[in-house]
């Protein structure tokens, strides 16, 4: 494992043995919340990339009534489609989701008033938070094309300075409701998790804090960026 400094940059030698990294870490940063207030609050994103990580997180021995977990961005989509993330993010937690339902605050996709439903989303969030209104962690990923949550090029959310929780416009035929910047950036820690040589150019645009690059707009000084050898086969040269 090797480490470069601003986000932080560890590398594992493949995609299981990040996963498993990007577990612990995320573990670790929850055992310290939860250390320092009695509670843990954590924003999960869903997809085909975390899924091995969040089994392995949910193998972890963790007080799991302390903690609460948010998503980072959801498509709208019927209950069980398997284009939610909260289906990814459910299977992996399925023992813990039966034991501690009230602990896991799904984003309201299916409401007939989508901008009502941020606008509740978000109040759930400030209700549980500490009075900052902070996440302790995040977990992101990042797309080929540089985006993360649902914060694609060229969105207008780029720029939200009031809303923490907001509909995205359509993006491959589904709308979204994602976590903004605002809310982000208040985070303790964020957790970042990238694997395939896919990601190497965009990785090494991350990690050298591309302007062009939404994901650069994430902030960096509380963030790890978990990789596999393929990964960051460029940002490491």
């Amino acid at each position: 494992m090797g480490v470069e400094p601003g986000p932080r940059l560890a590398v594992a030698e493949n995609a299981e043995a990040a996963a498993r990294l990007a577990a612990q870490t995320i573990a670790d940063n929850v055992r310290r919340a939860i250390d320092a207030r009695g509670r843990a609050a954590v924003a999960l994103s869903g997809g085909r990339t975390p899924r091995r990580m969040l089994e392995l997180l949910a193998s972890e021995d963790l007080p799991w009534e302390r903690i609460d977990f948010f998503q980072v961005d959801e498509r709208v989509a019927p209950t069980g489609d398997p284009d939610r993330n909260s289906v990814c993010v459910a299977a992996a937690f399925e023992r813990i989701v039966a034991a501690h339902p009230e602990r896991f605050h799904w984003m309201p996709v299916e409401s007939g008033d989508l901008a009502s439903a941020a606008r509740q989303y978000s109040a759930t969030l400030h209700s549980l938070l500490p009075a900052s209104a902070a996440l302790d962690v995040v977990h992101l990923g990042i797309g080929g094309d540089g985006h993360t949550a649902s914060l694609f090029p060229g969105s207008p959310l780029l720029d939200e300075t009031q809303r923490d929780v907001a509909m995205a416009a359509s993006h491959q035929g589904r709308e979204r409701m994602t976590l903004t910047f605002g809310m982000l950036n208040r985070a303790h820690s964020i957790v970042w998790l990238v694997t395939g040589s896919d990601k190497q150019s965009v990785l090494a645009r991350l990690m050298k804090a591309d302007a062009g690059l939404v994901a650069s707009r994430v902030r960096r000084d509380v963030a790890v960026v978990v990789a596999d050898a393929a990964a960051a086969r460029s940002a490491v040269r």
